[in-house]
């Protein structure tokens, strides 16, 4: 699914367009968040994409939703 991450003053949030959500991105498999797996504020866990270079926010991504996480 196509997701959008961008920083707030609160921290990173991410927007889902095809859910119409937006929640705080509340926990990270690691620092960059790039590569590995966020947790949302709704308990939804998402896969986002790695990359060579960190692209500079907002941006679109393509993230999978993990099974059973949350919603």
């Amino acid at each position: 699914m196509k997701v959008m991450i961008r920083r707030t003053p609160k921290g990173l949030e991410c927007y889902v367009p095809k859910k119409d959500l937006e929640e705080m991105i509340v926990e990270t498999e690691t620092p960059a968040i790039w590569g590995g797996w966020a947790r949302l504020g709704n308990g939804w866990v998402l896969d986002l994409p790695a990359f060579a270079e960190p692209p500079s926010l907002p941006v679109t991504v393509e993230a999978r939703k993990h099974p059973g996480a949350g919603d």
